[in-house]
């Protein structure tokens, strides 16, 4: 058997080739960046998440509704 499927390009001219071959644990490891993303990601993630639940409840959306409906007879 030949053992051309597990040796790597020289130079990886496929965008599958380089997707395989980006050394994303070196980068995780030692780079500040990705730690940072990836805290901040899970912080703000549930925080987002309530905010967008308390936005679109049925009382604020009625609410919205009925100052949208007020200011639209005010400029008619």
């Amino acid at each position: 058997m030949s053992d051309a499927p597990g040796r790597p390009m020289k130079f990886p001219y496929t965008f599958s080739a380089k997707i395989a071959q980006f050394p994303l644990k070196f980068y995780v490891q030692n780079q500040w960046i990705w730690r940072y993303w990836m805290f901040g990601l899970a912080i703000s993630v549930p925080v987002f998440y309530k905010i967008h639940k308390l936005a679109n409840s049925p009382g604020n959306v009625s609410k919205w509704a009925e100052i949208r409906r007020k200011e639209a007879a005010e400029h008619h």
